[in-house]
């Protein structure tokens, strides 16, 4: 379960006075140095469905603490929890951030051109949906003369054909990304740190953290989004390759 760390001291009223329920008043310490207590937050649970049926609640079985933060862990119950909620949002940065210096960028295909979905038919042939916004910022920064790639595990026709009508380069079905992409950017005389990657799931990871400049999408898998890479308001195959387009060109003039 969601919780968020906890080093208040915690009292109640007994019998006209006050005891505390955490801690021995006479001999404590510094709240700093207590060990820590946890909150839950009540934001997620995870259990099996079998366990749940079977104990009739949540808690069985190994139970666990995922630590949120805790201004991401208010609950809005009264006017004044509202009041600080909003207060806290009005001090989040939106938006992506600079990406001065960027010289190429690179992006998954499933997840981020499209939205991760495939419609397959009869026959077993794969199609997919993509944003035309996408293909337009492709075209701009392509006019600027930015070097694109998409790197893709995926083996599907699609992957290269999406790529040939966008005029980028394509390496689709490789099974480690990582080594694809530093082949690439030695043959185009670019450092990793120079370099914007848009992915959306774990097999992203290893680039994501190879270049200077990691994007991830809106709805990309949760393993990524606890790693704090700069993310995009709108989803893969959304617009979200187009927000992360149109800041490059913004930082280059275009």
């Amino acid at each position: 379960f969601s919780a968020t760390a906890n080093h208040r001291f915690l009292w109640r009223r007994a019998e006209g006075s006050a005891i505390g329920v955490n801690h021995d008043h006479r001999t404590r310490l510094r709240r700093q140095d207590r060990e820590a207590e946890f909150a839950e937050t009540g934001a997620f649970y995870v259990m099996s469905t079998a366990g749940f049926v079977k104990h009739q609640h949540r808690f069985f079985g190994r139970i666990g603490v995922v630590e949120v933060d805790a201004l991401d862990s208010l609950e809005i119950d009264e006017t004044a929890d509202l009041v600080l909620a909003r207060l806290i949002a009005s001090t989040r940065e939106l938006g992506l951030p600079g990406f001065s210096g960027v010289r190429a960028i690179v992006t998954d295909f499933d997840g981020v051109h499209t939205d991760d979905r495939a419609v397959v038919d009869e026959n077993g042939l794969e199609s997919a949906v993509v944003s035309r916004s996408d293909g337009m910022g492709v075209g701009r920064a392509r006019r600027t003369g930015l070097p694109m790639l998409i790197l893709s595990t995926e083996r599907a026709p699609i992957v290269e054909r999406r790529a040939e009508k966008l005029g980028v380069d394509c390496i689709s079905g490789c099974d480690d990304k990582v080594p694809e992409l530093e082949r690439w950017l030695r043959e185009q005389s670019i450092d990793p740190a120079d370099v914007v990657y848009v992915g959306n799931d774990v097999n992203d990871l290893g680039c994501l953290q190879l270049v200077g400049h990691p994007v991830i999408v809106a709805d990309a898998h949760p393993t990524l989004l606890q790693e704090g890479f700069a993310t995009t308001a709108r989803s893969g195959g959304d617009g979200a390759l187009r927000e992360v387009l149109d800041a490059v060109l913004s930082d280059l003039g275009g």
